[in-house]
């Protein structure tokens, strides 16, 4: 039997909870790592969450392996980690993806508008210089 993108999401949302931006600016105080899951032209559109990481949501599983020479040091299995995206699906599945490979402390903040609508201060989008 195949799997559809609801039931992934589904399967997703079961095991990575959803938080808001309180929250996460309440995790982030703590030393949680806020990571940005969208694409580079994304970000050049809509800028960032101040403090935020970038890994893209491609790259994710290459960045979070500790084996591999690609992995990035921000991602430490006993850290919180927060994940947003533009709208949360694609969070919610990194969460689940992070889960399966052992990261204990997975969250989902959802998608970047969240995070500016609940206070969280950003970056303006980037001056394409044009």
């Amino acid at each position: 039997m195949s799997l559809t993108v609801k039931d992934m999401m589904q399967a997703a949302n079961a095991v990575v909870e959803r938080i808001n931006a309180s929250r996460a600016r309440e995790l982030l105080r703590q030393g949680a790592l806020l990571l940005d899951l969208r694409d580079a032209p994304e970000l050049e559109r809509t800028g960032r969450a101040l403090g935020s990481h970038h890994i893209p949501r491609g790259m994710l599983e290459f960045r979070a392996d500790p084996e591999l020479p690609s992995h990035d040091p921000e991602l430490r299995n006993d850290r919180v980690i927060i994940l947003h995206c533009a709208s949360g699906g694609r969070a919610a599945l990194a969460g689940k993806l992070l889960k399966d490979m052992g990261y204990q402390h997975v969250y989902n903040l959802g998608g970047f508008k969240d995070w500016v609508d609940g206070g969280g201060e950003s970056t303006g989008p980037m001056d394409s210089g044009m």
